[in-house]
């Protein structure tokens, strides 16, 4: 099933699409010149899952966005201190090509405007072998999780028309900034700026970041934590230049921009956003690019206010209903059927907050279930907050499921989180099934696998006492003198069967309806043991502590029940012993089954 993330993001390709105004950075080699239409955008988690839309995969320049990444270089080679000694680290509030320096110091206001990154690319040298500029491009391709390359035509057109980054240069130079040859360390720069990404690169150079500088594909730290924090607050006052105030307050996510026409925006600890389109605003910023942005940190809540409330939401298990069954005791045929169709029905669990994190890993666990699961339960007991995102893409969860004949149910607890306030009717015409324990989800799930795919009876039909399983090894004539002997009793709704502590009251057995059994939790709560069907019996466990009845027997809708009393087994034992013997076998191992049963469910029935 296509993620309602994905679908989102080519709605959002689609509408933004069509914003015309701009023009594509106009120094390029000749034949390369940039397609104004090209649009693409790419979403990467911290985990390495990628969503991308459009030309995702088409090489451009890096341009500006490599900033953060040598200085990131630049940071880990010499430390902070010597660092700042020639870069400074306020917003200049200065368009990115601006010539100006603090006149005390000479620094220029930070990394990431032209004059601190020509500081940086000064800064940084060979080694190993290497090349100060192949560190910095391995630098970025380990970043990217492959290997990159510096377009060596597109560096030759921009060194001719580097004019103002070469004044830039030499003014550094003058002012002891740059300590060495001014024209490697624009050379250095402008060699940075035509490294070839796609903004499937991008977006994992960002996830890079937001992942504490631990690449999310190949687990390579990049960078140490201490590095990222710098190149990140960086980035939030200074990345946009000098529209950085209206993009922290529209967007609020560290980003930067280049005149390739790319854009790379950072969610720290969560995902990693880039987007290529060629067109450029006054600022020198992609006019599609901005909008994606604007629209991507709205709808899907990613403004570092509410993203910092995410904690650790995570999807912690998905599992079949079969390893948490329900409280209805099934008859054999109907645990076969559950056995060999429990794959169609899975339980997410999600816990923490429904922020962009947990709602896109929940999203993404549901969206890459097997098409054969036609019920989802999703367990919501430890979601303790959730955004309007996560109800929009839950809704779009519920809708492709409906659409293609399969049902999503959620299970709340007491207190139920704003996610399940969704009473829009989608393809299946009706609103979204809710419970607040998780046993009951199950239950709903077990009844529909076995009417959708079990010849059974259900719990509206009667199964006369004469086909009860318990009594099934016995001789026709056997069970006929039985039921002879059986008193028949009719019980309505909420009617008390049998109760806590009266003495045995026979054998009871279910011709029609539902009997739930209720007993008192240590805590003195009174909670639902089991739900019995047609063809089951109780009531002669009593027998075996201290004639007491232990729980309460409570009819659900109306009731049909046979009753072998007290006094017609104390009959039977006097008339036919050899029939009375042959009961109780029958009883016994049928309850010796039941309890065998219960044994292994006990353990996973007490997690709701």
């Amino acid at each position: 099933m296509e993620s309602p993330i994905q679908q989102y993001l080519e709605e959002l390709l689609a509408e933004v699409q069509d914003l015309g105004s701009g023009a594509p950075y106009n120094v390029h080699p000749a034949g390369r010149e940039p397609r104004p239409g090209d649009f693409g955008i790419c979403l990467a988690t911290v985990d390495g899952r990628v969503y991308s839309v459009g030309v995702a995969d088409q090489e451009f320049s890096i341009q500006s966005i490599s900033k953060p990444f040598s200085y990131g270089l630049a940071l880990a080679d010499y430390g902070f201190e010597a660092v700042d000694e020639k870069v400074d680290v306020e917003p200049s509030g200065d368009p990115f090509n601006q010539i100006s320096l603090a006149q005390d110091t000479g620094r220029p206001a930070n990394s990431m405007v032209n004059a601190g990154a020509l500081a940086v690319a000064g800064m940084i040298r060979g080694g190993g072998g290497k090349s100060a500029v192949r560190r910095i491009v391995d630098t970025y391709s380990r970043s990217a999780g492959r290997k990159l390359s510096s377009s060596r035509s597109v560096f030759d057109v921009e060194i001719r028309q580097s004019d103002r980054n070469h004044a830039l240069t030499y003014l550094l130079s003058s002012v002891g900034i740059i300590e060495n040859d001014p024209t490697r360390a624009l050379e250095v720069y402008l060699r940075q700026c035509a490294v070839q990404v796609s903004c499937r690169d991008l977006a994992l150079m960002a996830a890079t970041l937001a992942n504490g500088g631990s690449q999310p594909l190949t687990g390579e730290q990049v960078f140490e934590i201490d590095v990222v924090e710098r190149v990140l607050s960086v980035m939030m006052t200074s990345g946009m230049y000098d529209d950085a105030g209206a993009w922290v307050s529209s967007v609020g996510m560290p980003a930067k921009s280049g005149v390739g026409g790319g854009t790379l925006a950072v969610l720290p600890g969560q995902a990693g956003l880039a987007v290529f389109s060629p067109p450029l605003d006054g600022h020198g910023n992609s006019v599609r690019g901005l909008e994606t942005c604007r629209r991507l940190s709205t709808d899907m809540e990613m403004h570092f206010v509410r993203s910092a409330r995410s904690g650790r939401s995570a999807v912690q298990s998905t599992r079949e209903i079969s390893e948490l069954p329900s409280r209805v005791r099934r008859t054999v045929e109907e645990a076969e059927v559950l056995e060999q169709h429990a794959h169609r029905a899975r339980i997410v669990e999600v816990t923490g907050d429904l922020f962009f994190a947990g709602t896109e890993s929940l999203v993404r666990a549901v969206s890459e279930l097997d098409d054969s699961v036609g019920f989802v339960v999703l367990d919501l007991r430890q979601v303790y907050d959730a955004g309007q995102l996560a109800r929009q893409m839950i809704t779009g969860l519920r809708r492709q499921l409906a659409a293609a004949g399969r049902e999503l149910v959620l299970v709340t607890g007491d207190d139920a989180p704003a996610v399940t306030a969704m009473d829009d009717d989608g393809p299946s015409g009706s609103p979204v099934t809710v419970y607040r324990g998780l046993g009951e989800a199950v239950e709903h799930c077990e009844d529909a696998l076995l009417e959708r795919y079990g010849d059974l009876p259900t719990a509206t039909e009667r199964v006369p006492v004469i086909d009860s399983p318990a009594l099934a090894l016995l001789p026709e004539a056997d069970r006929q003198r039985l039921a002879e002997l059986m008193e028949r009793r009719f019980h309505e709704d909420g009617d008390v069967i049998r109760r806590v502590g009266q003495r045995f009251g026979g054998v009871h057995f279910i011709v029609a309806g539902r009997i739930n059994t209720i007993a008192t939790d240590p805590g003195g709560e009174r909670v639902r043991l089991n739900t019995l069907g047609a063809g089951m019996s109780f009531g002669e466990l009593a027998l075996g502590t201290s004639d007491r009845q232990e729980t309460t027997e409570k009819a659900v809708g109306d009731v049909e029940l046979m009753v072998l009393t007290p006094e017609a087994i104390e009959s039977l034992e006097s008339e036919d012993p050899d029939l009375a013997l042959q009961l109780w076998r029958a009883l016994t191992r049928d309850a010796y089954t039941l309890v065998d049963r219960y044994l292994r469910e006990a353990a996973v029935r007490l997690t709701y």
